[in-house]
This record gives structure tokens, sequence and C-alpha cells, in this order.
């Protein structure tokens, strides 16, 4: 309601005073609310029966909040902005710009600050990507421990210091050009003010927290789908792999489900068969090969393989199995990859 002036106020104050609520609602023509409303602000300016006035007046401040329709406003526009953002990343889309067979090596948590990582099996996965053509690098998540809260007395525990950890995260992300990568729980864990989300500004690829869906294009037409995230929900003593594989077969249609977080190894192949569709399912064990979570725990070391290789030919089908094959050493998978990459070449100049 608007601000009434001095005398209109005092007028529908005189009128209550002398005929009463109903008396003043008839008198003025305004419902019972409005009657409310202006006897409210009479009262707030000090505005007493008979003209006469309290023996001190505070004057009006103006709110710290803004008006109640400003605000509706704004959050009208912050959520088309929140849904447009979520609604882009249900399948993001990736232009593959190179032609033929390619691949995709998803590097499971690395912990790269932990004394028991192999920090130089890591560097040599990621030579091995970096000098094979057709090859792309990808994570699921975990840089590195980043203990907070509670969990800050593990720094004790380990020979690298807070910021050497984040300089060894630094080298990592730098060292290859990744088409997606992951943040997991721990890398959660430093909040809206990550630093990872600024060294990853630079990266060509798709920086999620938690999970990402993408759509691999190819020149050709093809496309292929990754469903990563950092876990997939679901847990079974007999099937390491249970959780993504229990995504596809309830309903996730992609060509390859890939996650990691529990430092464990498995694999999947699962078949749609309403859409013929063949899924490749992996759980990717760590670069953090001695674990005294793990051994405190008494955990079974079920570490096979922390960086496997999806190989996508776009010349085959979704109910090819040709059309990916997975391969769980980078080395073997370099080296198919590039006999694969040679064979199409060899085939396109007899075309």
């Amino acid at each position: 309601m608007h601000q009434l002036s001095q005398d209109d106020l005092q007028r529908t104050v005189d009128l209550h005073d002398q005929y009463g609520r109903d008396g003043a609602m008839e008198a003025l023509g305004k419902c019972k609310s409005t009657i409310n409303e202006r006897l409210a602000q009479a009262r707030a300016k000090g505005i007493v029966p008979g003209g006469g006035e309290r023996p001190f007046q505070v004057e009006d401040l103006p709110k710290e909040l803004p008006p109640t329709e400003d605000i509706v406003e704004r959050r009208k526009e912050q959520f088309k902005h929140k849904r447009a953002a979520k609604e882009a990343r249900k399948l993001i889309d990736v232009k593959v710009t190179i032609d033929g067979p390619f691949g995709v090596a998803h590097m499971g948590d690395p912990h790269v600050d932990d004394d028991g990582t192999d920090i130089g099996l890591l560097e040599r996965h990621g030579d091995i990507i970096n000098a094979t053509e057709g090859l792309f690098a990808a994570n699921v998540g975990d840089h590195q421990n980043n203990w907070i809260g509670r969990l800050a007395r593990l720094w004790a525990q380990q020979s690298t210091s807070a910021a050497e950890a984040w300089a060894l995260v630094e080298w990592h992300l730098r060292r290859n050009q990744w088409i997606y990568l992951i943040n997991g729980n721990h890398d959660c864990w430093s909040g809206a003010g990550d630093p990872v989300s600024w060294m990853m500004r630079q990266q060509p690829g798709v920086f999620e927290n938690h999970g990402a869906r993408l759509s691999l294009q190819t020149p050709s037409g093809r496309e292929f789908r990754i469903n990563a995230r950092h876990d997939f929900k679901g847990y079974s003593q007999w099937n390491t792999a249970h959780g993504p594989a229990r995504a596809a077969q309830q309903g996730w249609r992609d060509h390859v489900l890939a996650c990691g977080h529990l430092h464990i190894s498995g694999y999947q192949v699962v078949k749609c068969p309403m859409s013929s569709l063949i899924s490749h399912i992996m759980r990717i064990a760590s670069y953090k090969i001695f674990d005294r979570f793990a051994d405190e725990k008494g955990l079974p070391d079920q570490n096979i393989f922390m960086c496997p290789v999806t190989i996508f030919d776009p010349d085959y089908g979704d109910d090819d199995p040709r059309a990916v094959t997975t391969l769980f050493d980078p080395e073997e998978a370099a080296e198919y990859l590039t006999w694969k990459r040679s064979k199409w070449e060899q085939g396109k100049r007899h075309d």
C-alpha cells in the first residue's frame, strides 16, 4: 500500500474513533484490511485522535530490504537463470574435430599430495595421452586430499603441505587438455572458492562438480555419450561396478558410464534390449595405491586399473561391439588406437 498524506491518515483515525471500524469503512468506502493498514501507518507516524500528536516523533527510515515486489522479480530471474544452466547440462555437446577413431583415457582419483600415490605412474599416463593422436584426457575427481574440518588433523600424517598440494594439483591439471574433468567430494570441500574452478577456466573441456554427461559429436555425424560421475549410487559386495551398472539398467542410455570414489576397479558390459545400445560400465580405482583408511578398515585390494581407455569408432553402430572398445592399460590402448587410426587413414586413401 502506498504512503498516505498526514491529512488522509488523520481523517481515517478520527472516523475510526468516532464511528468505529465499520463506520470508517462505510464513510471512506474502504475494506477492513485497508482501514487497518491506514491505522498502522498513522500509529507509525505518531498521529493520535483529535488531531493531536505524541510528544515525540521518529522520521521514517529507509528499509534495508528492497521492496517485496523487487525481491519476487529477482527470484524469478534467478530461477530462470538456474533452470537454463541445469537444462544445458543435461547433455553437454562436445564437438570432436578430428575424424576417425579416437579415445578417452578416464583417470581415477589422483590424490596427488598423498604419500601413497604413485605420482610417477600418473605422470607417465599423462605423457602417453599427450603423445597419442586422437587420445583425450579425462578425470573422475578427487585431485588431492584437501583435508578440512575434523580431517585437518590428517595433514600431520602426510609429508606434503597444503601449499605444496595445491602446487601439485595445478601441475596435474596443466599437463593435459581435459575433455572432461570432475570435482569429487574431496575437491568440493573447498566450497564456492574452489581454486580448481579457476585453474580450469583456460581449459577447453567440460568441468563440473560431481558429474557430467557428454555428447561427443564426430565430424561424420556419429554421437557417443559419456556419463561420468565421481560416484554412482549403489554398492554390492558381489559387483564392484554395481553403481554405474544400476544406473544403466535404470534408464541411462549412454555408451560409457564411468566413476571412481571407492578406489576399486570394476567393469561390466550391458546391452539395452529395447535400443540394442551396448554400454561400457566402469568403476575406476585410484592412483593412491597405499591407503591408510583402507588399512585401518581392513579393506581388500581391488585396484586393477586406474586409467582405462575407451576407444570409439564412428564407423560402427550402437549395437556393434566394435563401436566402443575398452582397454585397461593406457600404453596398450595408445598402440591400439594408433593402429586403428592408421588403418582408417589407409581406408580413407583407398576410397
